[in-house]
């Protein structure tokens, strides 16, 4: 791909990539919902410290199945924020990836952080979502 997809082809894009992700690693996300925008909300950036928006490519909300419990109230889905300028920057800078592998990689780094797995188990996770 070398134009730049519009947001709905982004989705497209990310959607693939989060069904080529391992099963088991699907799993921890529960009813995961991706979203696609150009860019953080600024409201977001400040909360988060950032002033520029391409500083940030996606985002995690949502509570790990290894944390919910059954006397909670009904949970919302779980949600991937996923930034297109920001990753379509590190993507026309880096020069060395496909657009895909770069949002299957923000999107294991995203739920992968948040579930406190290593860099190391995410790289296997990438590698697996690889895998044919």
């Amino acid at each position: 791909m070398n134009t730049a997809p519009s947001l709905s082809e982004f989705h497209d894009l990310a959607s693939a990539a989060y069904e080529s992700l391992p099963a088991e690693f699907r799993k921890l996300c529960g009813n995961v919902v991706i979203h696609v925008a150009d860019e953080a909300e600024p409201d977001l950036l400040r909360e988060m410290g950032m002033d520029d928006p391409l500083e940030l490519s996606g985002l995690y909300e949502g509570v790990a199945v290894t944390e919910a419990s059954v006397t909670d109230p009904v949970a919302l889905p779980n949600h991937v924020h996923l930034y297109r300028r920001s990753i379509l920057t590190e993507w026309r800078e880096r020069g060395d990836i496909l657009l895909t592998e770069l949002i299957v990689h923000v999107l294991v780094h995203e739920i992968g952080h948040h579930f406190g797995l290593s860099d190391d188990d995410m790289h296997r996770i990438e590698d697996a979502a690889s895998d044919p």
